[in-house]
This record gives structure tokens, sequence and C-alpha cells, in this order.
């Protein structure tokens, strides 16, 4: 089974699929619609990051594609509608890289608060300021957090062991760790906090998120990062912003538009603006992290490929599939009333008894997992390919 794995996932992803049996192409970076389509040909499993896109004209183009793995947190590059219609799983890795963007960010606010990075430029530049001027601890100093999931609640508690002040702001209603105090509208957090980090997910919604309005509301001379997605930001509001004075400074690692590759320029208005910290998409990016991700989602695919096991799909109904007892049958399908009686009578029909029996449903899919004695006969498996219901039939 053939596995294309693109923009330098890590060793440890490679080296498991490799020792696993499977035929392992991995390059060092992303890929077009075209090229992606090329390379797929005969590829059973496709490993990401964040900058190939995976298109429905993509998957479309790939019949023998069963799996996608996005080696990294998000999956909005990722056209799930259209994975979903065609029966291919889709796993990210959303907790391997938690622990790394948060220290990230609690350097970035700690950096911003000391202007680390122009007294460092001024260094360099054989420049001597010794001066306290704009130079704060951030014991004391209040952080509000935007989105409270995996990262921003982390994120609450280190600050909080800093001796920060944390409140914070979800659409979900999440319990407040520590003393984190949850603050009941946006506007309510950018009244409060002196320091704004983003944590919101990649939905279409949050597209343009925060903008002029949302920036005004800061208090002046606060601090803002953004770790979570390039497009969640109007950065020509951010600019304009920062170079009036409104804002103290700025971290961000996310952008709407990023270079392909490694070498490449990268174009952006906030280039040259002072106690502005940019970084190439890396809060991610450590050695462990990436190890983590690497293991965890190259685990995950292998173990969809080779048992069916859906657990944190982000896509499929999941199902916790183990090894098969001797042979198995994997039914994707469409979830109406019914289907469960149907393939129950098309194996009965053809004398087929089934030793295991495992469905969950999500939306608007079911998926089953049958297990069998002895190999079914193809007359069962053109049964249940031939049901209007039918998304997907793997057997093995």
């Amino acid at each position: 089974m053939k596995v294309l794995l693109l923009e330098n996932v890590h060793p440890t992803g490679v080296g498991l699929l490799t020792d696993r049996g499977y035929e392992v192409d991995a390059r060092p970076a992303a890929l077009g619609e075209d090229d992606l389509i090329a390379a797929l040909d005969k590829v059973a499993l496709l490993g990401v990051r964040s900058n190939t896109q995976v298109t429905r004209r993509v998957l479309e183009n790939a019949p023998d594609l069963r799996a996608v793995g996005a080696f990294c947190i998000g999956t909005n590059q990722i056209a799930l509608d259209a994975a979903s219609a065609r029966g291919v799983a889709v796993f990210n890795a959303p907790y391997s890289n938690t622990r790394s963007v948060v220290e990230l960010a609690v350097a970035e606010i700690i950096a911003m608060a000391r202007h680390l990075t122009d007294h460092n430029q001024r260094m360099h530049a054989g420049e001597w300021v010794k001066s306290a001027l704009g130079s704060h601890e951030v014991r004391g100093r209040t952080l509000g957090i935007v989105g409270y999931g995996n990262i921003g609640s982390q994120l609450s508690v280190v600050a909080e062991s800093l001796g920060m002040r944390v409140f914070f702001h979800d659409l979900v209603d999440r319990l407040a760790l520590g003393n984190a105090q949850r603050c009941g509208s946006l506007a309510e957090l950018l009244a409060e906090a002196e320091t704004i980090s983003l944590h919101v997910d990649g939905r279409p919604g949050n597209r343009g998120f925060f903008g002029e309005r949302e920036f005004s509301l800061m208090r002046p001379r606060s601090l803002f990062l953004n770790l979570s997605r390039g497009f969640v930001v109007d950065t020509g509001a951010l600019k304009r912003h920062l170079d009036s004075g409104h804002l103290a400074g700025a971290a961000v690692d996310v952008f709407e538009s990023e270079p392909k590759g490694n070498g490449q320029e990268f174009v952006h208005p906030l280039r040259g603006t002072p106690n502005v910290i940019l970084t190439p998409h890396v809060a991610g990016s450590t050695l462990e992290a990436q190890q983590n991700i690497g293991a965890f989602v190259a685990n995950k695919l292998a173990d969809f490929a080779e048992h069916g096991s859906t657990v944190l799909s982000v896509n499929l109904p999941g199902v916790p599939a183990g090894r098969p007892r001797a042979h198995r049958i994997r039914h994707l399908h469409r979830n109406v009333p019914g289907v469960l009686a149907t393939i129950n009578t098309i194996m009965a029909t053809h004398g087929t008894n089934i030793e295991g029996q495992t469905l969950a449903t999500r939306g608007d899919l079911g998926y089953v997992v049958l297990d069998i004695a002895d190999p079914p006969p193809h007359a069962v498996v053109a049964a249940l390919q031939a049901m209007p219901e039918t998304v997907r039939v793997d057997v093995g």
C-alpha cells in the first residue's frame, strides 16, 4: 500500500509506516493541486501539514485514496465534505503540540513586555541603550484568551503560574481552570485585558473575526497575539493600530498567505514594524511536538487502513475497531433508517455468520464494522456495494 507524506513529516511518522510495511514517499514541500493529483496515483494514504490544499478536485481524482492525515491541528486545508462523500477518513493531531504552542505564546508575551526584539536589533546594530522605559513584568498583568479549548485552557494555567490574571471568552460553555474568569462577551474581555491571545479554530465563520472594531475596543498600549489562523485577523487593521501606538506590540505566527516552502520570500505588511514578533508558522514546531504528531497521525492512518478504526476521525463516525478476529467488512453509508437491517439480511441470505458488529453514526453518515469467520463471498460484497445508501465498502 502506497503512502505519500508531504511537508517534512517527522521521521518518526515515516519510520512507523515503513516498519508496518507501507511503501512511503516522503517529500519536503507542499504540492499544488495539479501536482498533488499526479502524485496521488495509486496512493492509499496521504499525509499533509498546513500548506497542502486537499481540495474537492483532488479527492475526486484520487480513486485509490482511503485516508488523509493532517500532521497538525487544523484541517481547514482539507475539503472535509468531499472526503466524507467519498468515504475518505481524515485524522489530525488535536493535542500533540498543545504545550509547544503555549510555551511560544508565553515567551512572546514576555518578549513584547520587555521589548526584547527591539533591544536585540539595536545591540546587533552596535547601539547600546540601557533603559527600563516601556519594559514591564508580566506578573500582575491581565491576559485575555479568546478561545478556551486545548491550547487556550493550558495557556491559562501556565500564565496564572507566572502571576498573571486570566480572563477568557469562548462560544462554548467551558470550565474555568484555576482562578481564570469567564467573560460573557468578547467586548467585555477586550475592555478587561492588557494582552489578548487568539486561539480560535479554522471554521469559515471565523474569517475576519478580529478586525477594526475589536482592535478599537482593546485597551491602549495592549499586546496582541495570533497563533491560531491567519485569516481570522484583519492585518490592515492590526497594522494601523500598531502604527498609531494604540497597540504596544504584536506577535503573529500564522498568515492568510504563506510561502509554500523554505527559502521563498515572505511578503507581509507587518515586516519592519517595531515590537512585532513574526514567526514562520512554528508555534507547534518543536522537535518534541513534531515527533508526537508524527507518531500519533501515522498510527491513526495505519489503524484505519488495516483495521478500519475511525477513533478521533474528524469527519467519519468513530468506531474503535481493534484487530479483526478473522475477516472484516467495513461499510460506510448514508445514515437513514433500515440500513443495518438490510446489511444483516444480505449476510443471512448468503449464509455468512456475523461474529462481531460495531456501528456508529455521525450526522449524515453511518459506519458499521463486521467481523466474519470466513472470507466474504463475492455476492455479499456486490450486494453491499449495490445498496443505494452505500458510500464505500472495504474488505480485509
